[in-house]
């Protein structure tokens, strides 16, 4: 899964009159990318549900494979695949007047009997394959797989599906308006056929041919986009649906993101007032940060800090660099984690954390892995699904030379009517953010869209949801979709449900996400269709928000002396110091990328990943100027103990060796600490990294 979790918000849907451009494109005009596997079955027509429960979504499997490497599932011959998955095929889908090969894994159900369903995931960005994503998928399904069976479908125009492969799009440094018009026009008449409707309806042929009934489906992010296409296009093949950091198709003021700014708010606000040390300064969150804010728009200057691989990124400090780290929410924990803190230190004249924040935000946020491959992820395909599907601030009909007035029209008027839009940024400053972040000027010059699909899109926004059960889940400081997005979407169903997972961030049932809660309540709603028990909910623990940062241990607040201390003051400053360098390396694994990340103020971290432990190795870790750590930590992740073994070197000589222990997964995690300094006894407590 790529570092940022599909964050190109889309929410207007495409209608079937897109199906009028299938006609008159030539079969040699698919641009695609990526090896695909060397065997593959190719499905020219759907057969028709046999014998398969209209309930359970059973797929027909008939008889016994015709040979090891094969198996018939409906009409379809499926072969062993080369991707880790145990089945695989194609199926010929229309492209204009030729096709492109839809590629799909099936993973049958792992008890005996017969098929009790199948149970299908789709992914984010738009521009993710979502076979990429199968590890978390499989992980997700785990205890529902004895009794159904698996699809994924990699979406047109993504991973093995001919994923599109717009260069310099796909390869530049930066998105930028005149690339993503390049790439429109390199489409030619295939421009509109990567839509989420025709993606939905290859799921839909998919399904047919191996003889699937009703399924259940889950979506996160953009895949909760897809699936309400899905759900709006073809309601009898859904038994279920569960939309997991979820957005509406379309809703008030839509094509400027309304929610945006409420939500971003809210998760600092929310984040500072149910942490200890935060909590108690006077304030909110946010007005913490706006004296940053305020300083950054006085004064930008030109800056130079190192990302979680320790990698030098030059950019300019101002108040756009701020609302990207506040509005990317990438790295996720560790910007809600730090960035208030980070922001009165920058007002006292500390500026490294609020500068290395900025770094780790310039990578986090580009989809793109460093092979910049399109089977990984296609910024093609992605500007085709915003620019095609989503609702803009001015009339994609237009020729781009006229939308550009009409952009310049539609943003004057903002500022007059609406200027606190994405307060407490300014809409420039907003503006100012990556394209596919701040999302009104990426499509400026795409090619125009036909005047009658962009009123068939109209249409079918109004179209009725269908009658099955679904459940929204929505994390309460997840500003990339938000919580009224999702209440939003919830409301389109007759018999939605939204379930709030309290200190969530955006998508909560994967196994990346805080808690396995919400997975549990998702396993049960797809076999119960109903919610069930949600007292886990209460059990997430909070954002340890850093009470401050501190350019020497003397500035910290002591650890708590337990029974049997010995240790001074100054030695259990330097207890907590070491706490929060502790915690300060394991937020950088958010956004590293290379196994091998760096300290704030100096010093290397090794990050190994085991079977159920992430190991750290610091050497020489200063968090504060004067106070060094190295040693090793065995961490859990979400839930578990964790271990950490260090030698510590602070003010005036003193030395000491510390074992650190706390527990992930509760709420206000207390550590325990205890070794010596010298001679000198250490029993102390302190806020869990």
């Amino acid at each position: 899964m790529s570092a940022r979790w599909a964050v190109w918000i889309v929410g207007l849907l495409l209608t079937g009159a897109v199906a009028a451009l299938v006609a008159g494109v030539p079969a040699d005009a698919l641009v695609h990318s990526g090896a695909q596997p060397p065997v593959a079955a190719a499905v020219t027509g759907a057969a028709a549900v046999t014998g398969a429960p209209a309930v359970t979504g059973a797929p027909a499997v008939t008889g016994a494979p015709a040979a090891d490497d094969t198996l018939k599932v409906g009409s379809v011959v499926l072969h062993r695949c080369d991707t880790g998955a145990p089945w695989c095929g194609y199926i010929q889908r229309p492209l204009g007047s030729g096709t492109i090969a839809v590629y799909f894994e099936f993973y049958p159900h792992t008890g005996d009997g017969p098929s009790a369903g199948t149970l299908v995931a789709t992914e984010g960005g738009p521009g993710f394959p979502a076979t990429e994503t199968r590890d978390e998928y499989l992980e997700f399904f785990r205890p529902l797989r004895a009794t159904r069976d698996v699809v994924l479908m990699d979406n047109r125009g993504t991973g093995r599906s001919g994923a599109v492969d717009c260069r310099p799009l796909q390869t530049d440094t930066d998105l930028t308006e005149a690339n993503v018009g390049r790439c429109g026009r390199s489409l030619g008449a295939r421009v509109g056929l990567y839509s989420s409707v025709l993606a939905a309806d290859d799921l839909a042929a998919i399904l047919e041919a191996l003889g699937s009934g009703p399924i259940d489906l889950y979506g996160d992010s953009y895949g909760t986009f897809f699936g309400q296409v899905f759900a709006v296009r073809h309601p009898d093949k859904l038994r279920s649906i569960i939309l997991d950091g979820a957005y509406p198709l379309d809703g008030p003021d839509y094509a400027w993101y309304p929610n945006y700014a409420p939500a971003m708010r809210a998760k600092f606000d929310l984040a500072c007032a149910r942490s200890g040390g935060c909590s108690r300064l006077p304030g909110t969150s946010l007005q913490h940060i706006t004296s940053a804010l305020e300083s950054l728009r006085h004064e930008p200057t030109a800056a130079k800090a190192q990302d979680a691989d320790g990698r030098i990124r030059s950019f300019t400090a101002d108040a756009t660099q701020l609302a990207m780290v506040m509005f990317g929410s990438a790295p996720a924990y560790a910007s809600v984690r730090e960035t208030d803190a980070a922001a009165r230190a920058y007002v006292a004249g500390d500026t490294a954390p609020l500068l290395r924040l900025m770094a780790e935000t310039q990578v986090s946020v580009d989809s793109r892995d460093e092979t910049r491959s399109p089977a990984l992820f296609s910024a093609g395909l992605a500007a085709a699904v915003m620019c095609q599907d989503a609702p803009q601030i001015f009339d994609m009909s237009l020729d781009p030379a006229r939308r550009a007035v009409a952009r310049e029209r539609a943003l004057a008027q903002r500022r007059r009517t609406a200027p606190d839009t994405y307060a407490p940024f300014t809409i420039d400053e907003y503006r100012g953010m990556p394209l596919d972040y701040a999302f009104m000027d990426e499509c400026g010059s795409w090619p125009a869209i036909r005047a009658d699909q962009v009123a068939s899109m109209a249409r079918l926004r109004n179209s009725p949801y269908p009658d099955v059960p679904a459940l929204i889940i929505s994390g309460d400081l997840d500003n990339m979709t938000p919580l009224a997005d999702g209440t939003l979407a919830a409301k389109r169903f007759p018999h939605g449900r939204q379930l709030v997972v309290p200190n969530g961030f955006h998508v909560n049932a994967l196994p990346h996400s805080r808690s396995p809660c919400p997975a549990d309540i998702a396993r049960h709603f797809i076999e119960a269709l109903e919610l069930g028990d949600t007292k886990c909910l209460a059990s997430i623990p909070e954002v340890r928000v850093v009470p401050a940062f501190a350019r020497s241990v003397r500035e910290l607040e002591p650890a708590q002396a337990l029974e049997g201390n010995q240790s001074s003051r100054g030695q259990l400053q330097m207890v907590t110091g070491t706490l929060l360098t502790l915690g300060d390396a394991v937020d950088r694994m958010g956004s590293n990328t290379s196994g091998k990340s760096i300290g704030l103020r100096g010093g290397t971290i090794e990050i190994a990943t085991g079977t159920d432990m992430q190991h750290l190795t610091l050497h020489d870790v200063r968090w504060t100027n004067d106070l060094r750590v190295s040693g090793t930590l065995a961490y859990p992740g979400r839930i578990g103990n964790a271990v950490a073994d260090l030698a510590v070197e602070g003010p005036e000589g003193v030395n000491g060796t510390l074992r650190v222990r706390w527990t992930e997964g509760v709420a206000r995690a207390r550590a325990q600490v205890h070794g010596a300094f010298g001679k000198v006894a250490v029993a102390s407590e302190g806020a869990a990294p």
